[in-house]
């Protein structure tokens, strides 16, 4: 179950830079525009959008574009996510990016998976915006993390 001690101004800031952060998704191949923002512990926001390739193996999800701009600046602790897409129902980070986020991210965190409609549905009395909380424990269960690593093994 994903950690809720976020405030409410906390978490619609992360939203709306989740949103902000989507207008900059580079998708020329796919038409499928993702926008992230994490929030560090220290109350920082980091956005990011998908950037494509011709290679496709070159793209990268707006998940990690946030990750790997934080961690890139020293920021490696982090208290919620939140992913927007175009499509009305809440869409979930795919597999790699779970992975990449369990390396740097409590199982407890929150992650707030936001419809498109976010706004227009609190504009019509929905107080949550469709918006789907889930935890990174959830979204990877069963996972590998760093502390799998000094795991004592055998011969």
């Amino acid at each position: 179950m994903a950690e809720t001690s976020l405030s409410q101004q906390d978490r619609e800031r992360l939203v709306l830079a989740a949103i902000d952060a989507k207008e900059f998704a580079y998708c020329k191949y796919s038409k499928f525009r993702v926008g992230a923002a994490l929030l560090s512990a220290k109350g920082e926001i980091i956005k990011g959008a998908n950037i494509e390739n011709a290679s496709y193996g070159g793209t990268i999800c707006a998940e990690r574009t946030a990750i790997v701009k934080a961690v890139s600046e020293g920021i490696k602790s982090f208290v919620a996510l939140a992913v927007v897409t175009d499509v009305a129902s809440a869409i979930s980070p795919c597999g790699m990016c779970r992975q990449v986020l369990r390396e740097f991210c409590a199982l407890k965190m929150p992650v707030y998976l936001v419809p498109a409609d976010y706004l227009k549905r609190l504009a019509d009395g929905d107080e949550e915006g469709g918006i789907k909380t889930t935890s990174i424990g959830e979204l990877l269960p069963d996972s590998f993390g760093p502390e799998d690593l000094e795991l004592p093994r055998t011969s």
